[in-house]
């Protein structure tokens, strides 16, 4: 059996713009609905969601008829999480809260089989199709896309370092850490925040590696891919039920 090769990756290598959409009701059953949407890439959160490992399978196995890729945001820049992730079956990983190269070395390392890294080696997970993949652990690595996620002053001050350290496929820009870490929180709209947001777009294009963020709004999603980002989330499973359902009750109250 042939290693899955990464979609999402391949995208990003070729430079294609990549419309995602964050999946955050740890449900199996609303990830399937949203799976056929049409979306480039779904985000399955566990970092600010009721999301653990069973979960989260459920979630991959859910999304995986549909073909449309499947990043996981892991709770923290921990080589556990991540490797109960990988041997779940996700490819592409979303690391939060990336400060330094040494960190976002240390999440790459974490997605590596030895001698490359860290990753603990098992023969019989889902990633490997139950050990039906041959070579899995000499060649995993081709098909895993690591994403780092900047969201604080320090991270913005060390931002070309750890676009450029090798086995970084991507820079994601956190907008609502960010904007708490330079003193507006709930204020990602503040001149302050989106003139940095669109020098860190810029700053990880001209390390060469693609650049993503979450809009939660049609006008800020066209504003920051005209800014430079790669993979763009344009919104939240939660926010829309809630949003809709609210704007559905107040139609009809007379």
């Amino acid at each position: 059996m042939e290693l899955p090769a990464n979609k999402f990756k391949r995208a990003l290598l070729a430079g294609r713009q990549q419309i995602g959409l964050w999946v955050s009701l740890a449900s199996p059953y609303s990830a399937e609905i949203v799976a056929d949407s049409g979306f480039d890439w779904l985000l399955i959160d566990t970092e600010h969601s009721p999301n653990e490992v069973d979960t989260t399978l459920a979630q991959l196995q859910a999304v995986a008829a549909s073909g449309t890729p499947a990043i996981v945001r892991p709770a923290w820049n921990d080589k556990v999480l991540i490797k109960r992730h990988l041997d779940i079956g996700a490819q592409t990983l979303l690391v939060p809260y990336v400060e330094s190269a040494d960190e976002a070395a240390a999440a790459v390392a974490a997605t590596r089989f030895p001698p490359r890294g860290v990753r603990g080696v098992a023969g019989t997970t889902r990633a490997s199709r139950f050990g039906r993949v041959a070579d899995y652990t000499r060649r995993a690595h081709e098909e895993i896309c690591v994403l780092v996620q900047v969201e604080s002053k320090p991270g913005l001050d060390a931002l070309e370092a750890i676009a450029r350290c090798d086995g970084v496929d991507g820079v994601f820009i956190g907008p609502a850490d960010l904007a708490a870490g330079l003193g507006h929180p709930g204020e990602q709209a503040h001149a302050e925040v989106q003139a940095a947001i669109r020098d860190a777009l810029a700053r990880i294009k001209g390390c060469g590696k693609a650049a993503g963020i979450l809009a939660t709004d049609d006008a800020s999603a066209r504003r920051y891919i005209e800014w430079g980002t790669t993979f763009t989330a344009v919104g939240l499973d939660a926010m829309i039920l809630a949003r809709e359902t609210q704007r559905l009750a107040a139609s009809l109250r007379f």
